[in-house]
């Protein structure tokens, strides 16, 4: 299905190095936690505004209907 991105930094890590590699994993891991709550909330808010989004666009255009004319099926 979907790839998944692998984080983890090539090479061996030395003593000096290995602080620098805890580090950016923590910024990976971070920046990875960040994007899955933003996807997340950005789902649910595309779920439950897009049909009240279409409604005020359908009410704002030229010529004006009703409401009930707008959610109508006919």
């Amino acid at each position: 299905m979907a790839s998944r991105v692998s984080l983890k930094s090539k090479g061996k890590a030395s003593g000096k190095g290995s602080k620098a590699s805890a580090e950016e994993k923590s910024t990976a891991q971070s920046l990875k936690e960040w994007s899955t709550w933003a996807v997340k909330k950005a789902k649910v808010i595309t779920h439950y505004g897009f049909i009240p989004l279409v409604i005020v666009i359908g009410m704002n255009s030229e010529p004006k209907p009703q409401l009930s004319q707008l959610l109508s099926p006919v």
